[in-house]
């Protein structure tokens, strides 16, 4: 049989279901796992968790909004990822984590095999979780580093916080996709967006600056920047010939796009190109 998905929103979990999720998982026929906005328990986390941690088929978690909930479950997701080899997109967006809760995150996150794309928005996070996130984008060794970071809504970085996060997205990062928006950046931080576009070789095509108090023409100079890259990168290909021209289509397969809603709604939409998998949620 093959890996299927297991989608639920909004509800309060019985421990029938948490057996049943747990049994699926530990039997690797699930791909995509989301209990998003689920009310569980503790000892019920810990069970999915510890399912997690065996299967060797799971390629997507969503944990959004708030089912990460405290610290012991910071704990217990921490330790699963540590034994996970299969999980390449994880969500925690709206998880009250803060840099407390991603330290205790980031052994797993930094070192985990196959994770390339990461939803760590509205987390609470500062300066010292971008900090830790900042070492989590190069390659090293058999990891292949993020290729799509969501930090969104997360208010309390500072501007030197955005800052380092530039430079190490300069500096040997494979990451194609960067969602900033909602938050409070003022015009500092883009332009030096601008500068590492403009004046760094960057794998960057997509950064999202949305509902931040940053310039329509700063923006579209940015994204024209990015939009230049893409171009390039396809000429490239077509001088390569045949097999650099398919190796430059499986480089863009594997990026990952995500569009988030809110929290009083259904997932919209994931899908994934990466190796041979093909990932879809649609709206329940």
């Amino acid at each position: 049989m093959l890996p299927g998905s297991i989608q639920i929103t909004g509800e309060a979990l019985s421990g029938g279901e948490i057996k049943d999720i747990c049994d699926s998982l530990k039997e690797n026929s699930v791909r995509l796992l989301s209990v998003r906005a689920c009310q569980l328990s503790d000892r019920d986390f810990g069970r999915v968790c510890g399912g997690v941690a065996q299967c060797h088929a799971l390629a997507q978690l969503n944990l959004n909004l708030g089912v990460v909930s405290n610290i012991c479950r910071v704990k217990q997701l921490a330790e699963a990822l540590t034994t996970n080899r299969s999980v390449q997109t994880l969500f925690l967006h709206g998880s009250p984590l803060t840099d407390a809760g991603l330290t205790c995150l980031n052994p797993a996150l930094s070192t985990h095999p196959s994770l390339v794309s990461l939803d760590l928005g509205d987390c609470m996070l500062g300066d010292e979780g971008l900090q830790l996130i900042c070492g989590m984008l190069p390659p090293d060794g058999a990891k292949s580093g993020l290729k799509e970071l969501t930090l969104s809504a997360n208010p309390a970085v500072t501007s030197k916080g955005w800052a380092r996060l530039a430079i190490a997205v300069a500096h040997s990062s494979q990451l194609r996709v960067l969602n900033l928006d909602y938050n409070p950046l003022d015009v500092c931080f883009p332009q030096i967006f601008l500068d590492m576009v403009e004046n760094y070789p960057t794998c960057l095509r997509m950064l999202i600056l949305a509902e931040n108090n940053i310039s329509t023409e700063l923006q579209q100079q940015i994204s024209d920047l990015l939009s230049e890259g893409e171009e390039e990168e396809e000429k490239e290909g077509e001088a390569l010939g045949g097999a650099g021209s398919r190796e430059r289509e499986r480089e863009r397969e594997k990026t990952i796009w995500v569009a988030q809603n809110n929290s009083s709604s259904h997932m919209v939409l994931v899908t994934s190109g990466l190796g041979d998998s093909l990932l879809a949620e649609t709206e329940m």
